[in-house]
């Protein structure tokens, strides 16, 4: 079967809400939400192999310290495994005590009465009750009528108050998710949560938490939020509720519809980290928090070990964070473009002379600083890159600054060892073929043995010192106007290499007393060629020698 030509005779557009004077989209997100990582139950169900209680302790203890303070832990009705892990946090005394663990389960008095049971003697935790409402739920899966699953809402309800009632020093919290809501009648939605609060009585001061799950996300993301800001304008008592979303990315918008739903009035983010979750996953709640963060609001959630996150991440859900996956993956950093190389290369030079703590570098929405990564990432070279970029590398791997020019020259040495190699360049490529190219540390080229210069009474400058030349001490001397041009002098009397400085550049590699030099120099050979030579010593005077018989070297 092949895909058709006209999808119309299959599927259906979905229904726009009416919704003529929403608010939403005049609204921006000035605050982070409440958080639920689900990670521990969402997550953990969707993996090939399920986490055992090892992985499970460390995931916990990973939200723990990234600053979760709701988690939802498990399903404790599913077996013991589940259950003896929620029984251990409570009984360790592992739940910190400003954070709320979470248990979910069907709408059932035996699976109620056993979540219950699986959190007894905790200090304070939420009971998750739910069911389905929408339409093919009831048709297809139930055989139902409206009236049926309102009734099983209700029941719930019931349920819920009746076990909490059965452990009172605990102080219990409730949330019930009318499942597939994105696809339900929004109307019926609201009657089932109403029912279910008529039931459980909650207050401003102790409201009710009610999920809006986009169980299978089947929309765009406006029309999620549409239905959020319809939820919320029609529901009675509205003040006693707390509006949680949970969107799934069956469509790849977990993330926006979240945001918009936070927009249309939702208070609470449920989801995991790195998006896992059943089919395409949930919500991604890296992704929104550090949304936030780069738009200058306190997540209230700690991504500054980055790499470490994903390291458990990986090592529980034995899942790969892909590596453009936003904000954590290996690469999102990475520029192998000349073009984005050079901009980024421009952009950090201009925000170390800016006074001005705003971050603003090209293509680098955040500091990768702030999420624990190097700079030395930033810039990758490969077949695609341009000189920004193995100059990049160079100032990072060994401190050098290349003169614009000089990047050119160098630029296409790179191309060619990239080419070659059909590969990603790394440091140490770089710098093999800087070496060759430059003739550092050669003993088959000009070699700077020892060296002097004295000033003559006429004012002209004299360098007298030994070259190696071949392995053999050669003594030399020439004079001209200061150290480079005596140089030039011993170069064409010694050994007949006529070279004209046309540029000459030096910097400090690195700061302090122990900082070397770099010195450049950008020449002119009797044939009109421009050839260019670096030195680098600890003084920068020696320095500026040996990138004059770095540039003769070219010649030689």
């Amino acid at each position: 079967m092949t895909m058709l030509k006209d999808p119309s005779a299959k599927y259906r557009p979905f229904p726009q809400i009416h919704l003529p004077d929403r608010h939403w989209p005049s609204r921006t997100i000035t605050k982070a939400p409440r958080w639920l990582s689900t990670d521990l139950r969402d997550g953990n169900q969707s993996l090939i192999d399920p986490m055992g209680a090892e992985k499970k302790t460390r995931f916990f203890d990973l939200l723990i310290k990234l600053g979760l303070k709701e988690i939802e832990v498990g399903f404790p009705a599913a077996g013991a495994t589940e259950y003896d892990f929620i029984r251990g946090l409570v009984d360790n005394g592992r739940i910190p005590g400003d954070v709320l663990v979470q248990v979910l389960t069907q709408s059932r008095e035996d699976l109620i009465r056993t979540s219950f049971e699986s959190l007894a003697g905790a200090k304070a935790a939420i009971v998750h009750v739910y069911n389905a409402v929408s339409p093919l739920w009831r048709q297809v899966v139930f055989g139902m009528e409206k009236a049926d699953i309102r009734a099983i809402a209700e029941n719930g309800a019931k349920y819920l108050r009746d076990n909490a009632a059965r452990f009172p020093q605990t102080d219990w919290q409730f949330e019930y998710s009318p499942e597939t809501f994105s696809t339900a009648e929004l109307d019926f939605s609201i009657e089932c949560c109403e029912a279910v609060m008529n039931i459980l009585q909650p207050t401003p001061e102790k409201p009710i938490i009610l999920n809006l799950p986009a169980t299978v996300e089947a929309s765009t993301p406006n029309i999620y939020a549409d239905q959020i800001e319809y939820f919320c304008r029609n529901l009675p008592n509205r003040e006693s509720a707390v509006i949680s979303l949970h969107t799934h990315n069956d469509r790849g918008t977990g993330v926006a519809a979240a945001e918009l739903g936070l927009m249309a009035g939702g208070d609470r983010v449920e989801g995991c980290l790195f998006g896992n979750g059943e089919r395409t996953g949930n919500c991604c709640l890296v992704t929104v928090a550090l949304n936030l963060y780069t738009q200058g609001i306190d997540p209230e959630l700690d991504f500054s070990d980055i790499d470490e996150v994903i390291q458990t991440v990986e090592y529980c859900n034995q899942l790969k964070v892909p590596e453009r996956h936003p904000y954590g993956g290996e690469l999102v950093f990475t520029a192998f473009s000349g073009s984005h190389q050079d901009a980024i290369k421009k952009g950090f030079a201009a925000q170390e002379t800016r006074n001005d703590p705003l971050w603003s570098v090209p293509y680098l929405p955040i500091d990768p600083a702030d999420l624990g990564r190097s700079y030395e990432a930033v810039i990758r070279v490969n077949s695609q890159s341009g000189k920004g970029g193995f100059a990049w590398v160079l100032e990072q791997d060994q401190g050098l600054k290349l003169p614009k020019r000089m990047q050119a020259h160098f630029s296409r040495h790179v191309q060619d060892l990239a080419d070659e190699l059909g590969r990603e360049l790394q440091a140490p490529d770089i710098w093999d073929v800087f070496r060759k190219v430059y003739r550092l540390d050669d003993p088959q080229h000009l070699q700077l043995v020892d060296y002097e210069e004295t000033k003559a009474a006429d004012g002209s400058r004299l360098f007298a010192g030994k070259i190696g030349v071949d392995g053999r001490e050669q003594s030399v001397s020439g004079r001209g106007n200061g150290l480079i041009s005596s140089v030039c002098a011993t170069l064409a009397e010694s050994f007949g290499i006529q070279l004209e400085v046309r540029d000459y550049s030096e910097h400090a590699m690195g700061k302090g007393a122990d900082a070397r030099a770099a010195a450049y120099v950008e020449c002119v050979g009797p044939d009109g060629q421009v050839i260019w030579g670096v030195g680098i010593d600890e003084d920068v005077a020696t320095a500026g020698v040996r990138a004059v018989l770095s540039a003769a070297n070219a010649l030689k």
